[in-house]
């Protein structure tokens, strides 16, 4: 009698009951997070002993298909003990914090009992660190590593591969092409990666780097075939990813190991020693307040809280900014000044430098760090990293070489510094900020409303990509809040009527903003200082009577000429006018925007509310308050700086700020004046 053993994948599941594990079939069956629990480790481990954390590491290397390898000093453990005739496995190695979960059979190659998931090298061929190189795990479909019981962080991770199947010493071999995609922390950081091209040939050690964070000491990695590739070569089967090696580092270093186990004297010496440290460091702070006062409370209130990013000196970032000269200026705002700079490595900065007058900038210095930190996008700006010092506050953020889109649109003054966008730029700008607003609300780990898209937190990279800005104003959208009640902050123009009447906040609030500024993009036109000769209060009222009309088109900035895509302009003008409904419930989700900006589903018939732009008469006294306001301010202002949006926050004085400001001027309203004339 014949026995067939085979194995069962149910990975990737969301069962409502965690895994009947036995010794019977724990082998034969893939229980990689098949189920849904409060606990990440038994999401990872199903069917393990470990539900805790004996202790947190900082790091972890594999060498993937072998056996434990020494680099350096660094020791790569092997996963090699994990082979078995299973198609789809998972593994975990004891007394260490990784494993890896692999799917998928080789159908192609007529063998249900396919053992064969580790490739050896049998070229003569010389590589570099031959031993990480020698071996690689390879899989049918896709396989995650993961690491667990790490420290919380921001991390580096280092993919090692070489191409030792498909080898150009046999002469058919070299059409053989293996693509795959790579996924970190389950956002696609590489696509149609073929790392044999990247290494300029086969039997060539390549590395790739990529910058990830850990917020549930958690990190997964993984490598999935999309079907693209050889898949006949050498013979039937032969397909799917391979990786040789993997490392991962705290921090943004190429090289780190786990501190050595030591005795315990060592750890009461340093107990007892940071205890007297704490000691003398409580009695200094008090000598320092009672002698000097506040001068340096901000500092130490700031250096208490736990904030997850990099870490710049003063001293740093003075160099980088030539002392923060004049000259290396490129924006002011409310909060303070931002500057260019280049550190010592040559990467280019942008430098904000807060206020040291405004203790208001204190919540949003924290909460700009506790938000972008965590978050990575190609639509995103990306933050480096802050500095506190004494009452300095600083943030360090990528360089965007085309400032604003505001400054692009606009101009900063005149017209003549403003940009021409033609219609392919504007149309990939305005389904950058899609994707970036896509992502806070639906695809990153916390949800995220904005609370401030506008034209001037949306900036420009050298290749005129949009990147989302200025987070200092954003709340987190708890998935079981249907919204927030929070005080109003934000700038006029561009708020949802629901969030600036009575601060109901729900990141359709961001929607109505994305719409005005999707209306801006089409007309190169600003909404909160254009003012049609009839009696339309802004552009997107405007906006509203040319849809009534049906001259939706008449819209387009006349810059353009014909030179645009009528298709794909009448689809974006409709999506923003659909996305500024008065009534929330009527806006489509961001995902559901951006299908329709790229033509994947139809446009629903926009209806405008009459009451909001018609017959509301409360609306209409804030209207004629704003309009007060913003000429009174102009008028004061006149010849010394351009019109630009108006930033505001409820019960206070303060303007919220941008990275690239236009104007260092803002208006500010008091919410409880704007209560009375509702």
């Amino acid at each position: 009698m014949v026995f067939l053993i085979f194995s069962s994948d149910v990975s990737y599941n969301n069962f409502s009951r965690a895994p009947r594990c036995n010794s019977s079939n724990e082998n034969n069956i893939n229980w990689f997070r098949s189920s849904s629990s409060n606990n990440k480790l038994s999401d990872l481990l199903p069917c393990s002993e470990i539900s805790r954390c004996p202790k947190y590491y900082r790091s972890f290397h594999i060498n993937c298909g072998g056996q434990d390898v020494k680099n350096g000093r660094i020791l790569y453990e092997g996963d090699q003990d994990s082979e078995s005739n299973a198609a789809a496995r998972s593994y975990y190695r004891l007394g260490s914090n990784w494993g890896f979960s692999s799917t998928g059979d080789f159908m192609g190659d007529n063998n249900f009992n396919d053992n064969r998931y580790t490739l050896q090298s049998n070229s003569n061929i010389s590589l570099v660190d031959f031993g990480l190189y020698a071996t690689a795990r390879k899989t049918p479909l896709s396989i995650t590593y993961y690491g667990y019981c790490l420290e919380n962080g921001n991390y580096t991770v280092r993919l090692h591969f070489a191409e030792i199947q498909f080898t150009d010493e046999k002469l058919y071999n070299k059409v053989a092409r293996r693509v795959f995609d790579i996924y970190i922390q389950g956002i696609q950081v590489q696509k149609d990666f073929n790392f044999t091209e990247e290494a300029k040939g086969s039997n060539k050690n390549f590395t790739r780097a990529f910058n990830t964070t850990v917020t549930d000491r958690t990190l997964e990695i993984r490598l999935y075939w999309a079907g693209k590739g050889t898949t006949s070569i050498p013979k039937r089967g032969n397909y799917g990813p391979i990786i040789s090696a993997i490392s991962v580092c705290s921090g943004y270093r190429t090289y780190c190991e786990e501190p050595e186990e030591t005795s315990k004297k060592p750890i009461v010496i340093g107990v007892v020693t940071s205890a007297v440290f704490l000691i003398f460091l409580v009695m200094g702070v008090i000598y320092w307040k009672l002698c000097y006062g506040d001068k340096y409370t901000r500092e130490r209130e700031l250096k208490g809280l736990d904030l997850k990013t990099g870490s710049f000196t003063l001293r740093q970032l003075k160099a980088a900014t030539d002392n923060f000269n004049s000259e290396n200026k490129i924006g002011e705002g409310g909060f303070g000044s931002v500057y260019k700079g280049e550190l010592t490595d040559g990467t280019i900065i942008a430098v904000k430098q807060l206020s040291p007058k405004s203790r208001q900038g204190n919540r949003e210095f924290v909460n700009e760090i506790g938000m972008i930190s965590c978050l990575q996008h190609p639509n995103l700006v990306r933050l480096y990293g802050c500095c506190i010092e004494g009452d300095q506050l600083l943030l360090v953020y990528e360089y965007m070489e085309n400032n604003s889109l505001s400054r692009a649109l606009f101009g900063a003054g005149s017209e003549t510094s403003a940009l021409m966008l033609d219609w392919p730029t504007r149309y990939k700008i305005c389904v950058g900020i899609a994707r970036g607003l896509a992502f806070l609300h639906e695809g990153s780990a916390i949800r995220i409303v904005h609370r401030d898209i506008k034209v001037t937190n949306v900036l420009l990279d050298k290749d005129l990509n949009a990147k989302i800005s200025d987070f200092g104003l954003a709340k987190l959208n708890e998935e079981e809040n249907t919204h927030i009640s929070t005080r109003v902050a934000g700038t006029i123009g561009y708020m949802a009527p629901e969030y600036a009447l009575w601060g109901y906040l729900t990141d359709k609030a961001d929607v109505y903003s994305f719409g005005v500024v999707a209306l801006e993009i089409v007309s190169g036109k600003s909404n909160s200082s254009y003012r049609p000769e009839n009696e339309n209060v802004c552009l997107l009222d405007w906006a509203h009577v040319l849809q009534k009309k049906g001259n939706l088109m008449e819209i387009v900035d006349p810059k353009l000429q014909s030179e645009f895509n009528k298709e794909e302009a009448e689809r974006m003008i409709k999506a923003a006018l659909l996305c500024t409904n008065a009534s929330p419930s009527l806006r489509p989700a961001m995902s559901e925007v951006l299908n329709m900006l790229e033509g994947q589903t139809s446009i629903p018939e926009v209806t405008s509310d009459p009451s909001i732009y018609d017959n509301d008469l409360q609306s209409k006294r804030v209207k004629g308050h704003y309009q007060q306001v913003t000429d009174q301010s102009l008028n004061s202002t006149q010849g010394l700086f351009p019109p630009s949006d108006k930033s505001w926050i409820g019960n206070s004085s303060t303007s919220a700020h941008d990275l690239y400001p236009m104007n260092p001027e803002s208006i500010s309203l008091n919410l409880s004046e704007t209560s009375s004339l509702i």
